[in-house]
């Protein structure tokens, strides 16, 4: 931007006026200038200052200057042989540099100079009081500020200087003493907020390009503290751990670490941050860093982007010590899940990928995906003969639309089956199972309550109703889950099993020999004469007797071990797992709700860690559990929306998703061999 030259002469009062009210305009005007594209604040100050382009600011104001001096009396010219110009500099900062750098940086830089003090007693002196007064008295009816802001940015403001006529040092300000003009001390720039009158109030510039704020000038770290619960020396917990019991003591964490793809495609839900802590150069060091800060023993990802897990992540998850699987999601996405594990603490003993979608099925046509991974942990060697349970350790993202809660339903009860398949002993019990994810569902929502107290009647149900994410009960004609929510060819029960496991083969069944087939040949149905059969006499009038050595029909035969009938049209679904969930979702010392994401600045319970528990009773439709083999120990505390609202919600520069991660330290009861 060329710099523009402002000259003053001392002028009569009407003239002097005149300029002061030019010279404020073209101040603002160059101040938005620096911030701002032309086009934007050109039609801004269309009406106060003209429609003249920047190039045409110097042309302009030598016309004018040559104008009004040529108009000056012989009487007064003379004292106008000293002159005062202020030259805004050219080397305004422009675009991200611009963004990101503070406005003690750019008074502190070679570029920026400012009144020296000698300079200010000069014109202190040579001002004239009465034309000082006369001139702050105009400047006071004109307007006080016009700001530049956005959401939680700070300021840039043009005001009306103070009394004592101490020059605001401004970034990309020159002042050159040539003359003495008072008119000089009737205005100036603020730099720094501190600078601006608090009772002022800020009138914002429509259609202004934001201006965000430096990352670093808001305490995150202390906004954004969150503490870690140690439930080991609750009275609970001591109860059920003896002297003589030791544990095998692990971290697992859940971490929603937002695709850099679902950014770019939805930068609509971002608006309120910085563009460059957006970025995936900015964000990948700041989850590694929070990542490798909890040290967690088990982690489990969601939105991990393809070529971002291949070429960055799993490459440093490795130097970090662990073992990594990855899920893509099925279709064209370009994100998946991921699983990670030290290999010092775990080792691996079966892994089975879970694609919620099936082809020709509605109710499975969504491209989420899930792991399930069975874990053996690893002892140490100074324990002798010590043994320890496997572990299953399930991670999934399900689908986010809140109006398809059926869905939702199916995919994590296809979950569960899985789950329910690699967790199960030969005895019929189940290993400790820790569910990880982004179930796009709140607490105590239909899908929750699924999950945690085994049980949901679902017929009739609004599909919105399902997560409980948004409430839809305005709609006319909403989807509604009907039974049986998916076909009995997926091969899955009411009781989220795979049909093979739970109706074990007969010896002999589905084996259809000759002399089977022949035992229905004088059974009731074929020995009935179909009513449109033509009669013909010792033909299709008799009915042929049964041999006495032929086996008695089928229907005859008792079994004697029966299969349990399940009806598919119940409307019920159920599982076998007993899961509880690591956090409460409240925050009894604050009084709100826990909160794991902030979409469009409203927050919510997303994501979960569940795992098993011995259920004791149940109350009102709730199960209540308490720990088992797998006892909880310990969990990051969440944070409520208020919190996170003072730090511009989420993502920010501290917390680079848009989800908090989750965390609980786990105990599994060593035994003896």
């Amino acid at each position: 931007m060329i710099g523009t030259v402002l000259c003053y002469v001392l002028l009569p009062a009407a003239r002097l006026l005149q300029a002061l009210r030019d010279a404020f305009s073209t101040c603002q005007k160059n101040v938005l200038l620096a911030k701002s594209p032309s086009t934007q604040i050109e039609g801004i100050f269309a009406a106060t200052t003209g429609r003249s382009v920047p190039e045409e600011q110097e042309a302009l104001l030598q016309q004018w200057l040559e104008e009004e001096v040529g108009n000056l009396p012989a009487s007064e010219s003379v004292p106008a042989a000293r002159k005062v110009s202020v030259t805004l500099t050219s080397a305004w900062l422009e675009g991200s540099e611009l963004l990101m750098t503070s406005l003690s940086d750019l008074n502190t830089s070679p570029e920026v100079t400012q009144c020296a003090d000698q300079q200010l007693l000069e014109l202190n002196t040579l001002a004239s009081s009465e034309l000082q007064d006369h001139a702050v008295a105009e400047l006071t009816r004109l307007p006080a500020e016009e700001t530049v802001t956005a959401a939680g940015s700070a300021p840039w403001t043009a005001v009306v200087p103070q009394t004592d006529h101490q020059t605001a040092g401004c970034a990309g300000i020159n002042v050159e003493v040539l003359n003495d003009d008072p008119a000089v001390l009737a205005w100036s720039l603020a730099c720094d907020a501190e600078t601006v009158p608090p009772a002022l109030p800020a009138q914002p510039i429509q259609d202004a390009v934001p201006f965000y704020p430096v990352p670093t000038e808001v305490p995150y770290h202390e906004i954004l503290w969150r503490d870690w619960e140690d439930l080991s020396v609750q009275p609970c917990v001591l109860e059920q751990v003896s002297e003589n019991t030791s544990l095998f003591e692990f971290r697992v964490m859940s971490y929603n670490i937002l695709a850099q793809d679902l950014v770019e495609q939805g930068i609509d839900l971002y608006v309120h941050c910085h563009p460059d802590i957006l970025s995936w150069n900015y964000r990948l060091p700041n989850l590694l860093q929070e990542i490798q800060h909890w040290d967690p023993d088990v982690l489990c990802l969601q939105e991990v982007q393809e070529n971002h897990y291949w070429e960055q992540l799993e490459p440093t998850f490795k130097e970090m010590g662990f073992a990594c699987f990855y899920k893509r999601r099925t279709g064209t996405k370009t994100d998946g899940c991921a699983v990670c594990y030290k290999h010092s603490r775990f080792q691996l003993i079966s892994l089975s990928p879970v694609e919620y979608f099936r082809p020709g099925l509605d109710i499975l046509n969504r491209d989420n995906v899930g792991l399930v991974l069975l874990l053996q942990p690893v002892l140490p060697e100074d324990l002798g003969l010590k043994a320890v349970s496997p572990l299953c350790v399930a991670n999934t993202h399900v689908l986010f639309n809140p109006r398809r809660g059926d869905i939702k339903l199916a995919q994590v009860a296809l979950l569960l089956a899985e789950i329910d398949k690699i967790a199960r002993t030969t005895e019929g019990s189940y290993y400790p199972v820790i569910l990880c994810g982004d179930l796009n569902s709140v607490p105590d929502s239909p899908l929750y309550k699924f999950i945690r107290n085994g049980e949901l009647s679902y017929h009739g149900m609004p599909a919105w109703k399902v997560s409980g994410q948004e409430d839809f009960s305005q709609q006319l004609y909403p989807r509604k889950l009907l039974a049986p929510l998916w076909p009995s060819s997926l091969g899955v029960t009411d009781k989220c099993q795979y049909v093979t496991l739970c109706q074990p083969k007969k010896l002999g069944r589905r084996e259809y020999s000759r002399d089977f087939l022949l035992q229905f040949r004088f059974c009731d149905v074929a020995c009935e004469r179909p009513p449109q059969l033509v009669l013909l006499e010792g033909v299709t009038d008799a009915k042929p007797d049964r041999p006495a050595h032929w086996p008695k029909p089928a229907a005859m035969v008792k079994d004697p071990d029966p299969q349990p009938f399940i009806p598919r049209c119940s409307g019920v679904i159920q599982h076998s797992l007993n899961l509880t969930s690591v956090y409460s979702h409240f925050l009894p010392h604050r009084g709100r709700p826990e909160v794991t994401t902030m979409p469009m600045g409203l927050g919510a319970t997303v994501d979960y860690i569940f795992y098993s528990a011995e259920p004791v009773e149940s109350k009102a439709g709730r199960r209540l559990y308490k720990d088992g083999a797998l006892k909880l120990l310990g969990r990051l505390s969440l944070l409520s929306e208020d919190v996170l609202l003072m730090a511009n919600g989420l993502p920010n520069p501290f917390c680079s998703s848009d989800h908090l991660c989750l965390l609980a330290s786990f105990g599994l009861e060593i035994s003896s061999l």
